[in-house]
C-alpha cells in the first residue's frame, strides 16, 4: 500500500492514502494533544476515516516521542561517560523527577560542595539507570529480530515443549508411585483442594501476580505506549485491522487484550461456557501450580501422607508463553490471530498477552478492562505517564456507571447463604479460627439483607411473598444502619473475600456436589437441607451423592452467586455521596434485589487522567460534551485548561444531506410527540425483541431495498421502524440505498420517573455550579440524553464521502435553540426549520428527486 506522506503543523504523517483536509487537521489537534499533556474530546462523523486518523497521528506522535528520548538518553549517556568533564563544564540536565525543588533541603543554603556531591551522584544514577534500559531494550530488539529472521527457533520451542511433557508426566507417575499410605478418610479423593487455606493476616498485600521466579524475565519495563480502547470485540477487531492496513503495520509492537473466555485454548476450560466459571477454573489451575511449586511438606516419621495430584493447565509454561510473548510483539495480530498462534505454540494467549503488554507500543483492549482499577491491576495494565485513547466515547459516563453498578436478587442471596452454610458445615472443622470467623461475618451480611429486603433466610425465596411491594432509595450509610451492619468492617471483609477466594472454594465445592449434597453417615446434618436447596434451583433435579465422573458432559452451570455478592460487597465501601442503594420488593423475595448504583462515575475515572500523560475521549458523535467536561472531566479534579475540544465537518459535499426540523402536520397539527400524545402507528419492518434476529430482519429489509424500483415491480421503497436506543439505533451501518432518509418522530427523553434518574438529577443539582441563566443540571442531563440518543441514530445514514440522506425531525421543539445547539456541527449547520409541512415536503421531494437522478 502506498504510502501518502502528508505535512502537517509541520509534523510527518505517514497515510495509506491523501487524507481528506479534515483528517489532516484531526491528526495535528491530536498530535498537539499528545505532545502537551491534554485531555482531548475528539469528534470525527462516521464516514471520515476517523480510526486512521487515530492511528496515523498517535503513533506519528510515539514515533518523535521516542527519537527524542533516545537522542536525549545518547546525550546523557555521552556527557556522562566523557573522562574530561570535570564538572566544570555545564552538567547534563537531569529529569524532571530528579530536579530540585525550591522546597528542597539544598536549597537552604548548604554548603556548595555538599550540593555538587549530591547533583554527581544523581547525575552518576540516571547515567546507570540510562545504561540498564538500553541494553534490555537492546536484548529486546535482538530477541525480535531473531524471531523475525528464524523460523527453525519455533520448532525447537516445539521440541523443548514436547520434552517439557514428557519429564513431567514421568515426574507425575513416579510420585504417585512412591506416595504410599492413606491420608485421613474424611475427605473424598480431590476434596483437599476446596478446603480454605489458613488466613493469616487482615493487613493488605500487594496482590499476587501470577507468576513465579523462574519466569521474573517475562515482566519487562514498561516503555512509553497509547492504550486504545472501544466498547465491542469487532470494534477492537476491526481497528487492528486498520493499524495492519496503516504505514505502521510492519514496525509497531501491538498486543490484543480480551477476555479469557475470547483467547483461552484450553478446551477442557473453555466448553465450561460461563464467563465467569471460565476465569475461576482458570485461576485455579494457576494457583495450583505455584501451590505445587511452594508446598513443603512435612512429615513425622512413620508417617506419609500422599498428596492428590492437582490439575496444572498444560498452556501455562514459561518457555512456552516467553516465545509466544515475543511473537505477539514481532508482527501485529488479532484476537482470532492470537488464538491460533497459541494453539500452534500451545502456549496461553491470555497470559503470553499480558507478558507483552510492558514492551508494547500499541496495546488494544475493551472499556471493562481500563475503566476498572482492579481489573486493569489484574492485567499487568500500568498507566502512569502512558497515552489513553478511548473510542466510541459518547456513551462513556453511562458505561463507566455500569461497570460499578452490581444488583443481587433474593435468590442469589439465600443461594449463597445456603450454600456456604453447607460448605461450613462439611469443612468446619478443618478450617483456622480466622477463617470461621470472617464466614461467619459473610452468613450474617447476607442474612441482614434478605431481612432488609422483608425475607426469611431460612425459607424458600420463591414462595416468600413480600408484606410491601416498591422501590425504596437509601444512602449508603443509610442502607448499613437498617441492615443492622454497620458494626461489620466490609473492607476487611472485601479484603477475606479476595485474598481466601472463598467465591471459588464454594464453587468448587457446588461443583462437586451439584445443587444439594446426599445424606451420608458422617455428616447427617446435611441432609436437611436437600429439599430446600434443591428449591432454590429451578428445574434442578437431585444431585448424585457422589461427585461427576470427569469428561461427563455437563451443561454449564451459573456462577457461584457469592462471586456476584462479593462486587456488591465491595461497592459499598463507596463514599457515602457518591453511590445509593435502590431497594426493589417486587412481590416475592426470589424476584426483589438490592442494587447499588453509582452517582459519581468521576471517582473511578480520576485515577486515569491523574495518573496518564494525555487521555483521548473520541466518537462519531460526541455532541453535546457538557456532560463529560461538568460531570466526568471537572469532578475528577481536571481543569478546564487542560481540556481541548476538537470537532471537524463531513466529507459530504453540503448538498449531499437535507436535514429538516418539521414542526406541523398536514392539517396543520403542531407535531410534539410527548408521552401523553404519542401514538403506535403502523409497522412493515420492525426492530426484532431478540438479538439473534436482528440478522434476519436486516436481511429482509436490504431485499426489499434492492428490488425497488425494477421494471415490471410493484415495491416502491421499504420503511424500518426501531425505537431509539435500540438494536438498530448504533453500530448498524445504513449506508446508500438502505437509509436514504432518517426520520426521528418525536425526543427520546429518558423516563423522569426512573428512581434512578431522579437521584442522579438530585445529586447534579447539589454537587455541580449552576451559572444565571443556565438550565439546572438535573434538567441538563435530561436533554444530554435525549440529545444523544438522538445524534447515534441519525448519524446511521451517511457512511461515506457520495452518500447523501436527508434527516427529518418530526417535532417542534427540535427548532428551539438550546436544542439545535446539541446537535452535531456537520448537520447543525444544514438544518432548516420548516413551520408547515407543504415546504418541508416540497424541500424533500426535490433534494430526492435531484439525487436520485444524478447518482
Amino acid at each position: 500500500m502506498a504510502d501518502k506522506t502528508k505535512e502537517a503543523g509541520g509534523v510527518h504523517f505517514p497515510f495509506p492514502f491523501t487524507p481528506y483536509a479534515i483528517q489532516k487537521d484531526f491528526m495535528a489537534a491530536l498530535y498537539q494533544v499528545l505532545e502537551a499533556g491534554k485531555i482531548g474530546i475528539f469528534e470525527s462523523p462516521t464516514g471520515t476515516g476517523k480510526s486512521l486518523s487515530l492511528i496515523c497521528g498517535a503513533l506519528s506522535w510515539l514515533r518523535d516521542f521516542e527519537q527524542k528520548k533516545r537522542e536525549e538518553e545518547e546525550r546523557l549517556l555521552e556527557a556522562g561517560a566523557d573522562p574530561l568533564n570535570d564538572g566544570k563544564d555545564q552538567a547534563p540536565c537531569p529529569p524532571p523527577s530528579c530536579q530540585e525543588s525550591p522546597g528542597s533541603p539544598r536549597a537552604a543554603g548548604e554548603p556548595d560542595w555538599v550540593t555538587q556531591f549530591v547533583q554527581k551522584k544523581e547525575e552518576r544514577d540516571l547515567v546507570d539507570r540510562l545504561k540498564e534500559e538500553q541494553v534490555r531494550r537492546k536484548k529486546r530488539e535482538e530477541r525480535l529480530q531473531q524471531i523475525r529472521h528464524n523460523v527453525p527457533l519455533k520448532f525447537a520451542a516445539k521440541r523443548m515443549r514436547q520434552e517439557d511433557e514428557e519429564t513431567e508426566r514421568l515426574l507425575r507417575l513416579s510420585r504417585e508411585m512412591l506416595a504410599a499410605g492413606t491420608g485421613p478418610e474424611q475427605l473424598a479423593w480431590g476434596e483437599e483442594e476446596l478446603v480454605l487455606a489458613e488466613y493469616e493476616s487482615d493487613k493488605e498485600k500487594g496482590s499476587t501476580s501470577g507468576v513465579d521466579a523462574d519466569e521474573d524475565d517475562l515482566e519487562e519495563e514498561h516503555v512509553t505506549k497509547i492504550y486504545y480502547c472501544s466498547r465491542t470485540h469487532s470494534q477492537l477487531a476491526q481497528f487492528v485491522h486498520e493499524v495492519q492496513k496503516s504505514p505502521f503495520g510492519k514496525d509497531t509492537r501491538l498486543v490484543s487484550l480480551g477476555s479469557r473466555q475470547n483467547l483461552c485454548v484450553n478446551e477442557d476450560v473453555r466448553k465450561l461456557g460461563s464467563v465467569q466459571l471460565i476465569n475461576d477454573r482458570c485461576v485455579e489451575l494457576q494457583r495450583s501450580k505455584h501451590e505445587k511449586k511452594n508446598i513443603v511438606e512435612e512429615e513425622k516419621p512413620g508417617r506419609r501422607r500422599r498428596l492428590e495430584p492437582r490439575a496444572t493447565c498444560p498452556f501455562y509454561s514459561h518457555k512456552q508463553l516467553q516465545l509466544l510473548r515475543d511473537e505477539v510483539l514481532v508482527e501485529v495480530k488479532d484476537i482470532e490471530q492470537l488464538v491460533a498462534l497459541g494453539k500452534e505454540a500451545r502456549a496461553c494467549p491470555y497470559y503470553g498477552s499480558r507478558f507483552a503488554i510492558p514492551a508494547a507500543q500499541l496495546v488494544v483492549l475493551p472499556y471493562q478492562m481500563l475503566l476498572h482499577a482492579a481489573a486493569r491491576q489484574a492485567a499487568g495494565i500500568r498507566l502512569q505517564g502512558q497515552v489513553v485513547v478511548i473510542d466510541e466515547a459518547h456513551n462513556l459516563i453511562d458505561t463507566i456507571t455500569g461497570i460499578h453498578s452490581v444488583e443481587v436478587s433474593g435468590s442469589q442471596l439465600c443461594q449463597a447463604h445456603s450454600q456456604l452454610l453447607q460448605y461450613t458445615e462439611r469443612y468446619g472443622k478443618r478450617l483456622k479460627a480466622k477463617n470461621l470467623m470472617y464466614i461467619k461475618q459473610i452468613l450474617y451480611l447476607l442474612e441482614k439483607f434478605v431481612t432488609v429486603l422483608g425475607g426469611n433466610i431460612k425459607q424458600n425465596p420463591n414462595t416468600q411473598s413480600l408484606s410491601q411491594a416498591g422501590t425504596e432509595l437509601k444512602t449508603i450509610s443509610d442502607f448499613l444502619f437498617q441492615s443492622q451492619i454497620d458494626n461489620i468492617n466490609l473492607f476487611k471483609v472485601q479484603r477475606y473475600c479476595e485474598k481466601s477466594m472463598v467465591s471459588r472454594k464454594l464453587l468448587g465445592f457446588t461443583e462437586r456436589y451439584g445443587a444439594v449434597l446426599a445424606p451420608s453417615r458422617e455428616q447427617p446434618k446435611l441432609s436437611g437441607f436437600q429439599h430446600f436447596l434443591q428449591s432454590l434451583q429451578p428445574g434442578a433435579t437431585a444431585a448424585p451423592a457422589a461427585p461427576a465422573e470427569e469428561g461427563e458432559d455437563r451443561a454449564p452451570r451459573p456462577a457461584s452467586p457469592l462471586m456476584h455478592i462479593e462486587g456488591f460487597l465491595a461497592a459499598l465501601t463507596t463514599a457515602n455521596q457518591d453511590g445509593r442503594v435502590i431497594l426493589s420488593r417486587q412481590g416475592s423475595l426470589s424476584q426483589s434485589s438490592l442494587k447499588f448504583l453509582l452517582l459519581n462515575p468521576a471517582v473511578h475515572f480520576a485515577q486515569v487522567v491523574k495518573e496518564c500523560r494525555a487521555v483521548v475521549l473520541a466518537g462519531g458523535t460526541m455532541q453535546p460534551v457538557s456532560d463529560l467536561r461538568e460531570q466526568l472531566l471537572a469532578c475528577a479534579g481536571v481543569q478546564a485548561e487542560r481540556v481541548v475540544e476538537f470537532s471537524c465537518g463531513h466529507v459530504i459535499p453540503a448538498d449531499n444531506i437535507l436535514p429538516l426540523v418539521i414542526c406541523s402536520g398536514p392539517s396543520n397539527q403542531q407535531l410534539e410527540f410527548t408521552y401523553q400524545k404519542r401514538e403506535l402507528p403502523q409497522m412493515i419492518f420492525q426492530e426484532p425483541k431478540r438479538v439473534n434476529q436482528v440478522e434476519q430482519v436486516l436481511l429482509e429489509y436490504s431485499r426489499c431495498v434492492k428490488h425497488c424500483g425494477q421494471a415490471g415491480g410493484t415495491v416502491t421503497g421499504a420503511l424500518m421502524l426501531s425505537v431509539v436506543g435500540g438494536k438498530m439505533s448504533e453500530g448498524i451501518n445504513f449506508s446508500d440505498n438502505l437509509g436514504r432518509c432518517v426520520v426521528m418522530v418525536g425526543m427520546p427523553f429518558p423516563s423522569v420517573r426512573s428512581a434512578e434518574l431522579q437521584e442522579k438529577m438530585a445529586y447534579l443539582d447539589q454537587t455541580l455550579p449552576r451559572a444565571p441563566g443556565q438550565v439546572p443540571p438535573g434538567k441538563a442531563l435530561v436533554e444530554n440524553l435525549c440529545m444523544k440518543a438522538v445524534n447515534q441514530s441519525i448519524g446511521r445514514a451517511i457512511r461515506h464521502q457520495k452518500d447523501f440522506a436527508s434527516i427529518v425531525l418530526l417535532d417542534q421543539r427540535y427548532a428551539r435553540p438550546p436544542i439545535l445547539a446539541k446537535l452535531p456541527a456537520w448537520i447543525r449547520d444544514r438544518v432548516q426549520v420548516k413551520a408547515t409541512f407543504g415546504p418541508a415536503f416540497a424541500a424533500l421531494r426535490k433534494f430526492h428527486r435531484e439525487k436520485s437522478g444524478s447518482s
